[in-house]
């Protein structure tokens, strides 16, 4: 479980509904039933009509993405990739064969294999480059449903607002209850801008976040196949994956190799 994901939005939202209460309002008068319906039916109906059902279906993933923890190591995977280019250097790549069969992620699995069989060099690259595209493609798609339906929430909110105010000034018999009527009335307004902010657009942003961090693995991934496809030296491969790390992980063995009067 991403717990940024979570905590983002219970603090989120313990932070408007304690505003609110702090100033004297009370949690019941946020829980409009009618309201809700109006926003979150309207807002779900929208989007459904705006993608096709593949696309829909793939909600649950895209909200995995969102909210499940994926522990990504690229200076782990770029030592993987060293130590089998040593060994293919050795012993040739058909000593990676048991290695490629029973590596856990697939595409470095696709690749190794590629490899393995002498695959042309190019073909290599178009085969993993298209599946690289294919997965940026696909959660681009998730994020753009999340996306949607932060533009939707908030006309949906206003729509439920005008609604009930139609309903308001259709029952002028009673002042008194203008006021309360009024209110929440004005709810649906809320729930739909805060569902944008809060959860929509919050949601789209981490789906496309997690994307772009997937493409960067796949891309340092398919560098160092290549590189070991083509026999190139160990060392200067780690060199080249080395460009791929962030900025933190990149200067931290340039810091230990300083301290000890070497530099790489």
């Amino acid at each position: 479980m991403d717990l940024t994901t979570v905590l983002g939005l219970i603090l989120g939202l313990a932070g408007l509904i304690g505003g609110y209460m702090w100033d004297g309002g009370h949690i019941n008068s946020l829980i409009i039933p009618s309201a809700m319906l109006i926003v979150f039916g309207g807002t779900f109906g929208a989007v459904a009509v705006s993608f096709p059902g593949s696309t829909l279906a793939k909600i649950p993933k895209a909200l995995g993405i969102a909210f499940k923890q994926v522990k990504r190591d690229p200076a782990a995977t770029i030592d993987e990739i060293v130590d089998m280019a040593s060994v293919a250097r050795r012993e040739g790549v058909l000593a990676l064969e048991q290695r490629a069969q029973e590596h856990t992620n697939p595409f470095l699995k696709d690749g190794l294999l590629m490899v393995v069989d002498g695959t042309d060099p190019e073909l290599t690259r178009q085969i993993l480059e298209l599946e690289m595209d294919a997965i940026e493609h696909q959660v681009e798609n998730m994020s753009k449903v999340f996306e949607a339906g932060g533009g939707y929430a908030p006309t949906m909110g206003i729509i439920g607002t005008v609604m009930g105010l139609i309903h308001v000034l259709g029952n002028l018999d009673d002042p008194s209850s203008l006021g309360p009527a009024i209110a929440v009335a004005f709810t649906a307004t809320l729930y739909g801008v805060m569902s944008a902010n809060l959860i929509y657009l919050p949601l789209a942003n981490k789906i496309k976040v997690r994307g772009k961090e997937m493409v960067s693995e796949m891309e340092l991934m398919l560098e160092g196949i290549l590189a070991l496809q083509a026999g190139e030296n160990p060392q200067l491969i780690k060199k080249k994956l080395n460009s791929f790390l962030h900025d933190k992980s990149a200067k931290k063995p340039i810091e230990e190799d300083a301290d000890n009067g070497t530099e790489r």
